[in-house]
């Protein structure tokens, strides 16, 4: 490593909602960092294979402390706490990070991941889809959706009072929720928050990074016409 090549190094995709976590913590920071794209490169796959826990994105690799870092939410505590920077994303005290950690973990379980169970059986071929499966990832959203309506209702972030690893999980969440499932018709709230979290600095440009890349996702004509605009 060069006296001046970033000790960081994400191993990910701009397309990835997971990815967009992480990118949007690095950026509300400012911390430095280059870039892996893992897109079927096998080179790049035999790193995640072998310092991630499961070969998957995203990977942190620190090569200052020469360790690797897997898993959105501890790479997130792992910058918090060895590359702190003015964005306290993680409160010190104990109850307030508390919290943040429980809307992290709501916006990844009851959002994202039922997300992705729609986005994911659109991807497969017919005969092998799930109806069943994607009615109930649909209404599981509905739900979360609901407890999120009735949370944000009186909160400026997540967690309170300030953006923290909670309004992180919480953005790619909506963001690919809203074209599989909409809600921002329906919970004006949530609407509100998501439109908060849009004038982030961090997240345009996370979304801006993934433009390019819009055109795989299979419910690419759902999503918001501004959001692959050059002038976003």
């Amino acid at each position: 490593m060069s006296a001046n090549e970033p000790a960081l190094t994400l191993y990910m995709h701009p397309l990835a909602a997971y990815c967009w976590k992480v990118l949007i913590a690095l950026d509300e920071n400012q911390t430095p960092f280059r870039h892996e794209l893992v897109q079927g490169d096998p080179k790049t796959q035999e790193v995640l294979s072998r310092l991630g826990l499961i070969g998957k994105m995203p990977l942190l690799r620190d090569a200052a402390r020469d360790t690797a870092v897997s898993e959105t939410s501890i790479i997130v505590d792992y910058l918090e706490r060895h590359y702190p920077g003015p964005a306290s994303l993680i409160p010190a005290d104990p109850e307030a990070a508390r919290e943040v950690r429980l809307w992290d973990r709501f916006f990844d379980l009851y959002v994202s991941t039922p997300m992705q169970k729609i986005v994911g059986d659109r991807l497969r071929p017919e005969g092998k889809r799930d109806p069943f499966g994607v009615q109930e990832a649909r209404s599981q959203l509905e739900t979360a959706y609901t407890v999120a309506e009735r949370r944000m209702t009186g909160l400026t972030w997540a967690a309170g009072d300030h953006f923290t690893l909670a309004d992180c999980s919480a953005f790619p969440a909506l963001f690919y929720a809203d074209a599989v499932q909409p809600f921002r018709a329906s919970r004006p709230a949530l609407a509100r928050y998501f439109e908060r979290l849009l004038e982030r600095p961090s997240v345009r440009q996370t979304v801006r990074a993934a433009q390019p890349y819009f055109p795989l996702f299979p419910y690419k004509d759902a999503l918001d016409p501004r959001f692959t605009s050059s002038d976003f």
